[in-house]
């Protein structure tokens, strides 16, 4: 579970230090990405930006062993727009993707009706000793995942599609969630197709889980 925004800088700083395509830099990244997520958390705060913390670092708070390179947030364009400290790299209708000293920041902008929804009901709050931060619930970051499957499956990136797979893999084992409601709650958002493939993908992970779960003693 996160407890300050030093366990963030680490997991990013570790991410970066493992990562082979980074050794070179790694030696400049290590304290300058530390600095860089305490700077980037203040401006948010400063700024009243209303974000959500969701992707790989959100999910560390509920499960373990998961690592990232970058901090993803839900924010609105205005925000987006406002904050000319982040260099924007690339942008469409509902992401973006840019730079804050050195850091990867991913957007999912509220243009997209979930991810307001989820910015909208599905957050809680993280309080730190000099920060609050809001961060996805885990209804919110299966919600997420869920609706980027089948969009992952279509592009053929097969290890995204591993990691989200294994992400929900995690969430369910870990905290049991009505995964029916959720679903049903995504419904709206996603075509019958894809909901059908959701719903097979989730049984099957719910067998596996199943199958491993330990059994009460003297059963």
């Amino acid at each position: 579970m996160l407890t300050n925004l030093l366990d963030i800088g680490h997991i990013i700083q570790n991410a970066t230090s493992f990562n082979p395509r980074t050794w070179e830099d790694a030696a400049m990244a290590s304290d300058s990405l530390l600095q860089a997520v305490y700077s980037l958390f203040h401006l948010l705060e400063q700024r009243h930006v209303s974000y959500v913390l969701v992707g790989g670092v959100a999910l560390l708070n509920y499960v373990e062993g998961r690592n990232t390179q970058d901090i993803d947030l839900i924010m609105t364009v205005d925000d987006l727009e406002n904050l000319t400290e982040i260099q924007v790299t690339y942008r469409d209708q509902f992401f973006a993707r840019g730079h804050f000293q050195g850091l990867q920041i991913d957007i999912l902008l509220t243009t997209n009706p979930l991810f307001r929804k989820v910015q909208q009901e599905h957050v809680t709050t993280l309080h730190f000793q000099e920060h609050d931060i809001t961060i996805a619930t885990v209804r919110g970051l299966l919600l997420l995942k869920l609706y980027a499957l089948p969009s992952l499956y279509r592009q053929g990136d097969f290890l995204r599609v591993n990691i989200y797979e294994n992400d929900i893999a995690a969430l369910m084992y870990q905290h049991h969630p009505d995964m029916e409601a959720i679903l049903n709650e995504l419904a709206p958002f996603i075509s019958a197709s894809d909901l059908a493939s959701l719903q097979e993908i989730v049984q099957e992970i719910d067998q596996r889980i199943k199958r491993f779960r330990p059994h009460p003693s003297g059963h």
